[in-house]
């Protein structure tokens, strides 16, 4: 193939995300704590074990109140007790009687209705009022009145939410059974990594991929192991195997195009690794290498190379990370692109373009907005961005016109 300037033999951006989709296998399944699952996905359906509410209980804090028909206005109870949240009583309300209650509270044997002490007047220590009509029924929670037992509360393949792991909880599942998540190394390529101003001075820059990729994880309740490694092939040789032992995914940044120190793929193929794509015909992120490597074990390794500059590494790990990690956890989804108008006009390239840009609503049409510095090596602009948008190769774009992308 030729160099990192040529167009022939590029493969395109859902090329290659098909590509991802279709030559992933998937992990085992495990059973993890319930608290650990955020953001992993189900392997089973989980069905209520129990009943919520777990018994009848007051919506309100107000009065238990016993009453064969609706209530009048004036209608006077006599009050015989009081019933807190967490407890129980072993009185029982008769015609004409009422109990004072509190939210959550279960409510005692005999009760028809809850008055809510807004409309309640105390007369004496013995005695309410209430104030307004009251219907049968009012502010009572059923037993079984949102999830009933052996109700389906969650579905084979769905992600586990933050609102999921509540709901869950309040239900009492403790485990899930769920797709296994990949053990992921990171390695930073290049001998350009400086730790220190000083370091300035000798050529050096300040490392943006391994914070990037960290906190890309992080967002998703994963961490990963970071290594960093110097430009020479002994040394990208004996890390990567090392690593092929213990991981099932291995990331890399930089290293993968065609210069003297891209040791990457070469040495990648060397080990074993089956090359599934590399070059996709899109800016930033263009020399972009996938692989696998198939062990005695029958089990998988996958090298996703990403390319040096932070931002072709930004995109790579929205769009393509994001799909194979999906994938590993046996979802087999390509990304969701939105639509939305582009704001402005644009000029042609021969690539497909992930532009980063602001989304924003303008008389309820999704619309989107370039930002400046959108070169390969600038990520000041993400401070500001809040999606990725596909640009078509070959199309002078008009403002107006659809596109895709994807919230970031």
């Amino acid at each position: 193939m030729s160099g990192c300037g040529a167009e022939h033999g590029l493969i395109s951006v859902d090329q290659a995300l098909n590509l991802i989709v279709e030559k992933t296998q998937a992990l085992s399944v495990e059973s993890i704590p319930l608290q650990q699952a955020l953001n992993f996905y189900l392997a089973e359906n989980v069905y209520s074990q129990i009943n919520l509410p777990l018994f009848s209980q007051s919506a309100v804090d107000g009065y238990a109140i016993c009453a064969r028909d609706e209530i009048e206005a004036d209608t006077v109870f006599e009050l015989i007790g009081e019933i807190r949240a967490g407890q129980t009583t072993d009185l029982f309300l008769q015609q004409g009687q009422a109990m004072r209650i509190f939210t959550g509270t279960k409510i005692p044997v005999g009760t028809t209705t809850i008055a809510r002490q807004e409309i309640v007047d105390l007369l004496d220590s013995n005695q309410i009022k209430i104030t307004e009509q009251l219907k049968q029924h009012a502010d009572l929670r059923d037993v079984g009145e949102e999830i009933a037992i052996g109700q389906c509360l969650a579905e084979h393949g769905q992600q586990l939410s933050v609102g999921a792991i509540a709901a869950l909880s309040m239900a009492g599942i403790q485990q899930v059974k769920v797709y296994q998540y990949p053990r992921i190394a990171v390695v930073i390529t290049g001998d350009e990594v400086a730790e220190t101003i000083e370091d300035f001075a000798s050529g050096q820059i300040f490392d943006a991929n391994a914070p990037l990729i960290r906190a890309w994880f992080a967002q998703r309740n994963q961490q990963v192991d970071i290594f960093h490694v110097q430009d020479t092939a002994e040394e990208v040789k004996t890390l990567l195997h090392d690593l092929t032992e213990n991981y099932q995914l291995i990331l890399t940044t930089g290293g993968i195009s065609v210069g003297d120190y891209d040791f990457i793929r070469p040495v990648a193929l060397d080990l074993g690794f089956e090359q599934i794509f590399w070059k996709i015909k899109q800016k930033p992120g263009k020399p972009m290498f996938f692989a696998e490597l198939s062990k005695v074990d029958q089990t998988h390794c996958y090298l996703l190379g990403l390319p040096g500059n932070p931002a072709a590494v930004y995109v790579g790990m929205q769009i393509y990370t994001a799909t194979l990690l999906n994938a590993l956890q046996s979802q087999k989804q390509l990304p969701q692109w939105f639509q939305a108008r582009l704001s402005h006009d644009l000029k042609a390239d021969t690539r497909e373009r992930f532009l980063r840009m602001s989304a924003h609503f303008e008389q309820a049409n999704l619309t989107v907005k370039s930002l400046g510095k959108q070169q390969s090596h600038m990520l000041s602009n993400l401070m500001h961005a809040n999606s990725l948008v596909r640009i078509p190769a070959h199309e002078q774009m008009q403002a107006g016109q659809i596109v895709q992308g994807i919230f970031i």
